[in-house]
C-alpha cells in the first residue's frame, strides 16, 4: 500500500509543549486525514484521520490549534474559516500543554497506538493540539514536492487519475502510485484560465472516455474526500488540479491577500516575554511575535511607530467591556524595540520581539499570556461578536471552551 494511504507516525516519545515555549517541529506527532468540522472562532474542529484502514469508519477526531499554531491553505498562511469541509489536511500536534483547560478531549497518552476496529490505528490520537495544519498543496511546497499524472481513466460510473509524489528535482517518487477519483466538478487551473473536464476532452488533452498515459505530466492538487463506489477502502478525491506556475501563483496569492485582510482586522497575535513596570500605569511590555504570516504585515512593526496591544487568550479571542469595543480595551503606546532573531527560530514563533511603551497597562499583559498587536497604519474595525470575550458576561467555559461539545471519544 502507498504511504499517501497510511498514517504516519511520529517516532519517540509523545511531547507535551512547555506553556510558554515554542516546541520544535521535530517533536511533533504527524497524521493526516479529512476536515469536518470547524469551530473557527475557538480555533478548533474535528479530522477524520486516516489511519491505514476503512476510512469511512473513523470518528472524526477533535483537534484544537496552538495559540502559535499555524493554518496553511493553497501556500499561503490561513484562518481555519479559509478551509473547506472534506479538505485532506496534513497535521503535526502535540499533547495539550495544560490538560485542565483543554479545549477538545484529552484521551489516553498511548491513543496512537490503539487499532480501532476498521478504521485502523491511530485514527484517533492524544496528540490533538495542532502546531501546523496544511492542505495537500502547502504540504508539498513546504517539502518541495510535486505530483506527476500518469495516467487517466474516464467512465461513466466514476473517472480516476493515477498520480506519483516526487521531489521537485525529479528524482525517486517518495510514495508508492496513487490513484484518485474525480469529477465534472473538479477545478483545472492553467494560467489565467479556469477550465473543466470538457475543456480538457475538447482539446484531446484527456479521453472522452477510456484510459489514457499522460506521461509524467507535472502538477499541484487540491485533495478531499467523497464516497467511492466499488467497495474502495480509502479514495481520495481530487478538486483542483495546477498544471503550471502561473496558476499556482495566482491561486498562493490570493489566499494570501485573503489572510493579510484578516490579520489587519484581527491585528497581530504575539506572546508576552517580559513586562517592566514603571510609575502610575506606565510600562514596558516586550512580546515575540506568532510565526506564519505574510512577510509584509512583519514589516509594519516598526521603531518608533505607534501601536495598539489588547489582551487575548489561548483561543485568540479579544476582550471588550460594557459598549467599549476590542480596540477601546486596548493599551496605546509607542514600539520603542523591534529586532528579529535569525538564528534557531521555532516555526510557531516569527522570531520577531517588539517593545511597547504604553502609559496604561492591564491586567492581560503577563509573562506567557496571550496579546494582539495592532500598527497604527492598519485599518481599525471592530471584530464581530462571537470572536470576543465581554468581560461581566461570559463565565469560564467562554475563556476555556470545554471539550462538551464533542462527542465522548475513546
Amino acid at each position: 500500500m502507498s504511504l499517501l494511504c497510511t498514517l504516519t507516525v511520529a517516532a519517540g516519545e509523545p511531547f507535551r509543549p512547555i506553556e510558554g515555549e515554542f516546541p520544535s517541529l521535530e517533536q511533533a506527532h504527524s497524521y493526516r486525514g479529512e476536515l469536518v468540522f470547524v469551530d473557527h472562532a475557538n480555533r478548533r474542529g474535528s479530522i477524520r484521520i486516516d489511519g491505514g484502514g476503512r476510512f469511512r469508519f473513523a470518528s472524526p477526531s477533535p483537534f484544537a490549534m496552538l495559540p502559535y499554531g499555524i493554518v496553511r491553505y493553497r501556500g499561503a498562511p490561513a484562518d481555519l474559516r479559509d478551509i473547506p469541509l472534506g479538505t485532506l489536511l496534513y497535521v503535526k500536534a502535540f499533547l495539550p500543554p495544560d490538560p485542565h483547560v483543554s479545549s477538545v478531549p484529552v484521551l489516553p497518552v498511548d491513543n496512537r497506538l490503539k487499532k480501532l476496529g476498521y478504521a485502523g490505528t491511530g485514527v484517533a490520537p492524544a496528540e490533538n493540539h495542532v502546531l501546523l495544519l496544511e492542505d495537500d498543496l502547502s504540504h508539498n511546497l513546504r517539502l518541495g514536492l510535486k505530483w506527476e499524472l500518469t495516467e487517466i481513466n474516464v467512465t461513466a460510473k466514476g473517472s480516476t487519475l493515477t498520480a506519483t509524489r516526487r521531489t521537485v528535482n525529479g528524482s525517486d517518487a517518495v510514495d508508492g502510485s496513487e490513484t484518485f477519483s474525480f469529477d465534472a466538478a473538479t477545478r483545472i487551473w492553467r494560467g489565467r484560465e479556469l477550465l473543466e473536464l470538457t475543456d480538457m476532452i475538447r482539446n484531446q488533452t484527456w479521453p472522452a472516455s477510456g484510459q489514457k498515459v499522460l506521461d509524467r505530466q507535472e502538477v499541484h492538487l487540491g485533495i478531499s474526500w467523497k464516497p467511492t463506489p466499488g467497495a474502495i477502502f480509502t479514495r481520495f478525491h481530487i478538486v483542483d488540479i495546477w498544471l503550471d506556475g502561473i496558476s499556482l501563483t495566482r491561486a498562493t496569492r490570493r489566499q494570501s491577500e485573503k489572510h493579510k485582510d484578516f490579520i489587519h482586522s484581527r491585528w497581530m497575535p504575539a506572546k508576552v516575554d517580559a513586562v517592566e513596570y514603571g510609575k502610575f500605569g506606565n510600562a514596558k511590555v516586550t512580546a515575540t511575535l506568532f510565526g506564519g504570516m505574510d512577510e509584509s504585515l512583519y514589516a509594519d512593526f516598526k521603531n518608533g511607530s505607534g501601536a495598539m496591544m489588547a489582551a487575548s487568550e489561548n483561543t485568540l479571542k479579544h476582550w471588550a467591556s460594557g459598549t467599549a469595543g476590542t480596540a477601546q480595551m486596548a493599551s496605546k503606546g509607542v514600539l520603542t524595540m523591534v529586532q528579529r532573531k535569525k538564528d534557531n527560530i521555532s516555526i510557531g514563533s516569527s522570531g520577531i520581539q517588539v517593545t511597547l511603551e504604553t502609559d496604561l497597562v492591564t491586567e492581560g499583559f503577563r509573562p506567557g499570556r496571550i496579546v494582539r498587536i495592532r500598527p497604527n497604519n492598519w485599518p481599525l474595525v471592530e471584530v464581530p461578536r462571537n470572536e470576543y470575550l465581554h468581560d461581566g458576561r461570559n463565565t469560564i467555559n467562554d475563556r476555556f471552551p470545554t471539550p462538551d461539545i464533542f462527542p465522548k471519544y475513546r
